[in-house]
């Protein structure tokens, strides 16, 4: 045992607070798990297409069961539909730029272990553009068939 601060702590328990940051990323790595560790402007885009997904649902269910009123709504589905995928994009690709901008600074080779957070990131923002694209277009088909129904029948 060793004697730190007017306790004792285990050699095993001293080496695990010194070496901490080298063992942050032990654990496996989940959907929340790389939100809580992105950089706050990743977040914000993964919450923006987040909610712009749920947002085109609520549109979606909104414009549907509306009757025969077919205002509003449409615009923000087609350009969700290429916006969600392109935002996506625009992310993975800051967040790969800096992952290989660090890794370049480092002088010896980097394990694919130490990489690997940065690129489930830029595959989480990634996914979320592509979720946030394929819901809006099916969403999208789904008014876009309602007023064609609407307007065929008047």
């Amino acid at each position: 045992m060793t004697r730190h601060s007017g306790s004792f702590v285990a050699p095993s328990l001293l080496a695990t607070v010194l070496f901490l940051p080298a063992v942050a990323h032990a654990t496996p790595l989940t959907p929340l798990g790389i939100f809580a560790e992105a950089a706050p402007l990743m977040k914000l885009i993964m919450l923006g297409l987040v909610g712009a997904t749920l947002a085109a649902v609520v549109v979606c269910g909104t414009k549907l069961a509306s009757g025969p009123r077919l205002t509003g709504g449409s615009a923000f589905l087609s350009g969700l539909r290429l916006g969600g995928p392109l935002a996506g994009f625009l992310g993975a690709a800051y967040v790969s730029l800096n992952i290989f901008v660090g890794i370049s600074g480092l002088p010896e080779p980097v394990s694919l272990k130490v990489a690997a957070p940065g690129i489930a990131e830029a595959i989480l923002i990634l996914g979320l553009g592509m979720l946030a694209g394929a819901v809006a277009v099916i969403a999208n088909w789904a008014v876009e068939a309602r007023i064609d129904r609407a307007v065929l029948k008047a």
